[in-house]
C-alpha cells in the first residue's frame, strides 16, 4: 500500500506543478491537498512531502544555476581585462 500512495502522491503532485506553471498559480497544491485530505488524509501527506520537495529542489536549483550565471560573468570581466 505505500508504494501505491507514494506513487500516486508523486504523479500527482508531477500534475499539479504542470497545473501551477501553466495558471500561475503557486498556491494551487494547497486547495488539491484539501481535497486529498478529506477523503485520505495518508495521501495527503505524501503528497505535500511530493510538493515540498519538488519546490524546494526548484529553488535550490535557481540559486544553483544563478550562482554559477554570477561566477561565469565575474571571469569574462577578469578576462577582458
Amino acid at each position: 500500500m505505500s508504494g501505491t500512495i507514494t506513487s500516486l502522491a508523486a504523479k500527482l503532485a508531477e500534475d499539479t506543478m504542470k497545473v501551477m506553471d501553466e495558471t500561475g498559480d503557486d498556491r494551487f497544491f494547497v486547495e488539491v491537498g484539501e481535497l486529498l485530505g478529506a477523503s485520505s488524509q495518508s495521501l495527503e501527506e505524501a503528497f505535500l512531502t511530493e510538493i515540498r520537495v519538488r519546490l524546494a529542489e526548484r529553488q535550490a536549483r535557481k540559486f544553483v544555476i544563478q550562482r554559477l550565471s554570477e561566477h561565469r560573468s565575474k571571469m569574462k570581466a577578469i578576462e577582458k581585462q
